[in-house]
Order: C-alpha cells, then structure tokens, then sequence
C-alpha cells in the first residue's frame, strides 16, 4: 500500500466529500473521485415495498453490526468486476479499527446473505458498498441501515453514485454543491452507528411509514 495514503488522509479527503476507488481488483493504484452530481438516501424517504415488507415481517434473518466487517468487504467484493482491491481492503480494514468504518450484516443461520458497509464521519455516512446472497438480502440491509442512522443522529447517507436498485429504494441525485452544503451541515452534527438498538421488524415498518 502506498505509503502516502493513510488512514487519516482518507478521512480528511472524506470531509472534503472525495473518496477513492481503484480500476479493477488487480490494479495497484487508487485515484480520487468527485462526482458531478452525487446519490444520496433522504434518511426520511426509504421506500419500502409491500415485498419488501413482507421480506422484513418474515424475520427470517437477524441483523448483526460490525460482527465481520472483514467478511463483508469479501463479500461485496466477490463479483466480476469490482473496485475494492488489496489497498482499499487494507485502509478500510484501518479505518474500522478506528471505530470510522463500519458494516450491518443480515444473517440467516450462519450465512451472511446480505450486507452493507460505509464509513461514517460527524454526521456523515458514506455508503461504499453492499451486496445480496439472497433474496432482499442487500434491500433489508438498508432498511436496517437507514433507520440506525437516523435513531443515531445522522443528517446524510452519502450513495456516492445512483442506481437505478438504488432509485426504487428512494435514492436521489443531488449537485456537487448541494451535496457540499449537506456535508458541510452534517460534519458539524456527532452521530453514533453504534449507540441505537435493532429494531424488531414491526417497529422498523412502523418508524419507515411515519417518516417516509
């Protein structure tokens, strides 16, 4: 890993709303990346479909956080083309040591079939990846992962870039310089990731439908 990028420059570059992504897997060098217009979550506009309900209702899983960090970068990481190579795993496995990074995991038995993992800075969340193993897997992560950020004072969940998964969720656009203002606002706030509790299923529908 380069001896110049640091766990604390990468969360000064944080702060500043830039961020690092490497070509592919294999590549040996990060650059920097500053998007035109940035996807953000309203943390008060999740969208949860009524499959998606009954997926959360089922409770056929349970919610871990920051039980494998490591396991979910591998398993975000696990697709054919991916940005996350050995320097990111490095600096971000760093960064959570830190208490900076962290990830919320849905666990049916042993197996982790859905996952999510961001950093998180004031009041800033910086989404960096996620994946599913099953059906609604990645869907139910953010359910979960949305209302701790709001129970835990957060002001901005930062998507980086928008899909179109991401849209149907609530996801929005936003201009570089209105994501700046929103920064600037959410860096002065202190959230806590670790401090909420996991909701069971029916109070997170409950607190989804009277903020959405």
């Amino acid at each position: 890993m380069s001896d110049e990028l640091t766990p604390q420059l990468l969360l000064q570059a944080y702060g500043m709303g830039i961020f690092p992504m490497a070509e592919s897997r294999d590549s040996d060098a990060l650059f920097w990346v500053d998007p035109t217009d940035r996807g953000v979550f309203p943390l008060d506009g999740f969208y949860i479909s009524r499959s998606l309900r009954r997926a959360i209702l089922a409770a056929d899983y349970r919610i871990a956080v920051n039980s494998d960090f490591e396991g979910t970068m591998r398993h975000c990481a696990d697709r054919p083309e991916t940005w996350i190579n050995d320097d990111i795993f490095a600096l971000y496995g760093m960064l959570h040591d830190m208490g900076h990074a962290h990830s919320l995991e849905v666990w049916r038995g042993d197996t982790m079939i859905g996952g999510v993992y961001g950093v998180s800075l004031g009041g800033a969340f910086y989404g960096e990846s996620m994946f599913s193993g099953a059906t609604n897997g990645s869907k139910i992560a953010l359910a979960y992962l949305v209302d701790r950020l709001r129970m835990g004072g957060f002001a901005l969940f930062d998507t980086q870039f928008i899909t179109p998964h991401l849209a149907t969720l609530g996801a929005v656009e936003i201009p570089r310089a209105a994501f700046q203002e929103e920064l600037a606002a959410a860096l002065e706030l202190n959230g806590n990731f670790n401090a909420p509790a996991t909701p069971s299923p029916q109070l997170l529908i409950q607190r989804s439908t009277q903020t959405s």
